[in-house]
C-alpha cells in the first residue's frame, strides 16, 4: 500500500449530503472514500437530529398524558426514554441500511479524523495514532454542524439544553422555554406543547420561521397556542440564568422575566470545519461563519465542494442530499437535473409544514400579481374523517391562473402532501391539471382540486365547462 492513496473524490462526512454525494459519485462509476469521525454511518442526523426528532414527534402525536388543573401530572413522571423507546430501533435499522448501501456501492467507509494538507491531499489520523494520506481529484466537505453555544447563555446540559442534550433529560419537564424561531426551536416547541409542556418560545422575531409564507405561519402559530404554547416575538433576551434551585429564567428587555423548569436553546448552529485544516487548502468561512459557494455547491477552489449545514439554510435534511447530488453531478460533468428551488421543504413541526416553489410573496415581486387557490383541510372528507381540520393548502399560479408557480401546506401529511405539487411543477402542467385528475376518495390530496379551484374562479374568464366531482368541494 502507497503512503499516499488516490481516489475520484473523498467525501468529509457521512450525513445525509455525505452519503448522497458519495452514492452519485460511485454509481457515475468513480473511486470513492468516506470518511467520517465519528464510529457510526449517519452523522448527526441519525444519532441527535433528524430521527430522534422526528421519533418523538410520533410518540407526542400518539401519546396521552394525564395532568391536573394546578400543572401537576395525575400520573407519575412521565420519561422521556419511554417517549423515544422505538429510537434505538429506529436508529440501528437505518444505519444498517446506510451501511449495507454505501458496501454495494463499492465506496470506502474510514473512520478517523480528517485534515487538509494541500488543496489535493488529506491526511487522515486514526485513534490509534497511525495516519493515512489520500489524494483526490475531487473532495466535498459535508461535516455538519453543532448548536451554537452563546457565550451569555450557561448552556449547562441538564437545566439548559441545547438540540444536542434536549433528548438526554430523563423526565417531561412541566414548563419549558424555547429560544428561538427557526426550524429547531418550531419543531421542539410543538412537539412539548402536544405533550402537554407548558412551552414559551422567545425570538427578536415577530414570526417564527421568518422563510416560510407568512399565511401558513399563522395557522401553525394558531396550532401551537391551541396546544397552550406561547410564542413571544420581536423581544431582545437580556439575560439567562439557571437560579440554582429549580427554574431556569429569561429576562427580556423590556423587562418581563419567564420562569420555566427546563430550557431549550435553539439560536443557530455552527459549521464543524474548525479541524479541517482548510487554510492548507486555500478556504475560509465567509462572515456568517459558514463556507460560500457558488450555486453548484463549489468553493473557491475549483476542486473542493461544501454541501449540507457548512454552507448555512436551509440545513435540511432533504436540501443538504440535494446539494450533495449536484455538487458530484456538476464536478463528474453530469446534467444535475431539475433547478434546486423546486427542492420541497419538509418541516416537522406539529402540525407540519412544506413547501416547493415560490411563496406569495416572492411570487408577486416576480409576476406583479398572482392568483392564489386556497383549500382548507375540513373542506375535504379526509380531513373530517381524521380530525386534521386546521389544515390549509394553498397554489401559487401565474396572473393568468394558468401556471403552477409554487404550494405551501400547513396540516397533517404536509411533508408527503407536498411531492404532489413539486412533480406538477417539474411536469409543467397547469393548475388545471389538478381539476381533471382523479383522486382517491376520501383523501387529504383532494385538497389540491378544491384550491384548483379556487384558483380558476379568480381567473379574468374561466374555461366554459370547468365542472367539479360530485360530492366535492367546488
Amino acid at each position: 500500500m502507497s503512503t499516499s492513496e488516490r481516489f475520484d473524490l473523498v467525501v468529509i462526512g457521512s450525513g445525509p449530503a455525505g452519503q448522497k454525494a458519495a452514492i452519485q459519485a460511485a454509481k457515475a462509476g468513480r473511486t470513492v472514500a468516506l470518511v467520517e469521525r465519528e464510529a457510526f454511518v449517519g452523522g448527526a442526523c441519525v444519532r441527535r437530529g433528524t430521527i430522534p426528532s422526528k421519533t418523538l414527534r410520533d410518540s407526542a402525536l400518539h401519546t396521552t398524558i394525564d395532568w391536573a388543573g394546578d400543572g401537576d401530572r395525575i400520573a407519575a413522571d412521565v420519561e422521556v426514554g419511554s417517549l423515544t423507546g422505538r429510537l434505538d430501533q429506529v436508529v440501528r435499522a437505518h444505519a444498517v441500511y446506510m451501511e449495507r448501501q454505501i458496501q454495494r456501492n463499492g465506496i470506502q467507509w474510514i473512520q478517523g479524523k480528517v485534515r487538509f494538507t494541500s488543496p489535493e491531499r488529506v491526511e487522515i489520523q486514526f485513534r490509534d495514532g497511525k495516519r493515512r494520506s489520500l489524494c483526490a481529484e475531487f473532495f466535498v466537505i459535508a461535516t455538519g454542524s453543532r448548536p451554537r453555544a452563546p457565550s451569555d447563555i450557561p448552556v449547562d446540559h441538564e437545566n439548559i439544553l441545547d438540540s444536542d442534550s434536549i433528548l438526554s433529560m430523563i423526565y417531561l419537564p412541566r414548563s419549558l422555554t424555547v429560544l428561538g424561531g427557526g426550524v429547531i426551536a418550531s419543531e421542539y416547541a410543538s412537539i412539548f406543547a402536544r405533550l402537554g409542556v407548558q412551552v414559551t418560545m422567545i425570538d427578536s422575531s415577530p414570526r417564527p420561521l421568518r422563510f416560510v409564507d407568512e399565511e401558513i405561519v399563522e395557522r401553525f402559530v394558531a396550532g401551537f397556542a391551541m396546544h397552550g404554547g406561547r410564542y413571544i416575538g420581536g423581544q431582545r433576551i437580556e439575560s439567562v440564568r439557571w437560579d440554582g434551585l429549580a427554574s431556569a429564567r429569561t429576562r427580556l428587555a423590556n423587562g418581563t422575566e419567564i420562569a420555566s423548569e427546563k430550557m431549550l436553546v435553539a439560536l443557530g448552529r455552527v459549521a464543524n470545519v474548525e479541524d479541517l485544516g482548510l487554510e492548507a487548502a486555500g478556504l475560509q468561512l465567509n462572515d456568517r461563519g459558514v463556507m460560500a459557494v457558488d450555486e453548484n455547491c463549489r468553493t473557491a477552489r475549483p476542486n473542493i465542494y461544501a454541501v449540507g449545514d457548512v454552507i448555512g439554510p436551509p440545513a435540511l435534511a432533504a436540501t443538504s442530499m440535494e446539494q450533495g447530488r449536484r455538487a458530484v453531478c456538476h464536478a463528474l460533468g453530469l446534467e444535475p437535473g431539475h433547478p434546486p428551488e423546486l427542492s420541497p421543504i419538509g418541516i416537522y413541526t406539529i402540525p407540519e409544514i412544506a413547501t416547493v416553489g415560490l411563496s406569495e410573496g416572492d411570487a408577486t415581486k416576480r409576476y406583479g400579481s398572482v392568483l392564489i387557490g386556497r383549500s382548507r383541510f375540513d373542506e375535504v372528507a379526509r380531513g373530517q374523517i381524521g380530525g386534521i381540520t386546521d389544515g390549509l393548502l394553498k397554489l401559487v399560479s401565474d396572473p393568468s391562473g394558468r401556471k403552477l408557480l409554487g404550494a405551501q401546506i400547513v396540516g397533517e401529511g404536509a411533508t408527503e402532501l407536498i411531492h404532489v405539487a413539486q412533480l406538477a411543477i417539474l411536469s409543467g402542467l397547469e393548475v388545471d391539471a389538478f381539476i381533471e385528475n382523479i383522486f382517491n376518495f376520501p383523501t387529504l390530496a383532494e385538497a389540491y382540486r378544491v384550491a384548483a379551484f379556487d384558483v380558476a374562479r379568480q381567473r379574468p374568464t374561466t374555461r366554459a365547462g370547468l365542472c367539479s366531482a360530485p360530492g366535492r368541494a367546488a
